[in-house]
Order: structure tokens, then sequence, then C-alpha cells
């Protein structure tokens, strides 16, 4: 019998927000193909989303090897002949705040980040997408950060003005300059690409001074990943609201 759920791919989601949005969209009836580097802390991470009841299953991708891209369209061709949602999640800091400036940021850090925070999502979308092409209504979620947004950064009075940081900063702005291109080459089909800033999370990333909790921060990635035919697409989303570039 043809699977008539839906289905989801979700990188870096064994654990902090890609382990929450994949546990909501599961909640929603969405079959999850969480993906991550390491066998054993995800197949753990999909042990338990089964015991709460979510039709999911680990597949092992790292973002940063390319050979795990096909080995990936490969295993949804053949399992689901289709793939409904893909969240570009995985992603790294490069250095916190303090230790981003551009004047002692080098060119390894930099390197190293847009290789997993940019590089990674363009390319495995375009591996993938071809399956996308075969859903019903499919779905691009670009997981961004307000610390993408240009126009913020360059605005003294704007609440991120003095948190910067140079190589995670600018592969999200780069990250978002993919949505908007991609969204437009998709704009005469049923595809939606978007990017979402999930807020200041309570994740490994975000530490613990952060001000919201993990589920909340879940919320704008599945909103944007079950949009209907009447959402958005090529926009910057945070709980429901548009963001600048």
């Amino acid at each position: 019998m043809a699977n008539t759920k839906k289905v989801a791919l979700i990188t870096g989601a064994n654990k902090g927000l890609g382990f929450e949005m994949a546990r909501q969209l599961g909640n929603e009836g969405v079959t999850i193909v969480l993906a991550a580097r390491d066998p054993q802390r995800g197949e753990a991470a999909a042990e338990k989303l089964r015991g709460e009841g979510v039709d999911a299953q680990f597949l092992k991708l790292d973002v940063t090897k390319p050979e795990d891209y096909t080995a990936a369209a490969s295993f949804l061709e053949k399992k689901f002949g289709r793939l409904d949602i893909l969240i570009n999640n995985a992603g790294i800091p490069g250095g916190g705040l303090g230790e981003g400036k551009p004047s002692i940021t080098t060119p390894e850090v930099i390197h190293d980040v847009f290789e997993t925070n940019f590089l990674a999502p363009v390319e495995l979308t375009r591996v993938l997408l071809p399956l996308l092409k075969k859903s019903e209504a499919g779905r691009i979620v670009n997981m961004s950060s307000i610390l993408g947004s240009q126009t913020l950064h360059s605005d003294p009075g704007s609440p991120i003005y003095d948190f910067k940081s140079l190589a995670y900063d600018a592969s999200k702005a780069a990250l978002n300059s993919f949505t908007i291109h991609l969204a437009y080459e998709l704009k005469d089909t049923k595809i939606k690409v978007n990017s979402a800033h999930p807020g200041w999370v309570k994740t490994d990333m975000g530490t613990d001074a952060a001000p919201m909790e993990i589920p909340e921060g879940g919320k704008t990635g599945v909103a944007l990943a079950l949009l209907g035919e009447d959402g958005p697409s090529g926009s910057f989303i945070h709980l429901g609201n548009v963001l600048p570039w």
C-alpha cells in the first residue's frame, strides 16, 4: 500500500530544535526521517520518538559528506517515492560573540561554517529536489537566524546590532539569499521555500541564557513545513511574523 502520510526529512535531528520539530511534526501524523551524522545517537533519538507514538526512522546523513546526499535520495526514492518536507536544520556556530570579529575570523572558520550552514543545504536541496517535485505540496524550510538579517545588523537601533559573529551571521545571510532565489525558481510550482528564525532557544548553541524553551522554538519551522496552499514562499518568518532581510 502506498504511503499517504506526508514524509519529512530533518537534518541534525537527533537533538535540540531538530528533534523537537521531528516530534511536533510526528504528532501531526507526518512520517519522520530523522537525519544525523552519528548512528548511535540518531537511532536512539528515532527510538525515543517511536516510543512516543511517532512514525520515525533514522537515516545517517553527515551534511559535510556529499555522498550521503545521494544515499539519502536513494533511500527516500525506494522507501517512499517522494519527499514532502525538507527541513535544513543542521548548523554550527563558528565561535561565539567576541570571537567572531572580522579582524580575527580565520578563513578556516569561515570555510567550516559556510560548508555546514550554507553549502550543505544548497547541495542537499538540489539533490532532493526531484523527490520534492513529486510531492503534492512540497515544503522546504531553511532554519536561519535573525542574526542573518542584514537590515537589522546595519541598524544601530535594532535588538541585534551589538550581537555580531562574522562567519555565522554571513552564513545565515547567504542561506536567506538561497531561500529567495530558490523560491523564485519554484514560484510556478506547488513547492514553497521559506527561511525560519526559531528564536533564541535553550539549545547547545543557544545556551541556558536563551529566553525561549525548545518546544516554542520548534513552532516556526513546523508551521512553515505544514503551510497550506495560500501560505507564503520566499519569506523570512518568526512565529508568523515577517522579518526583514
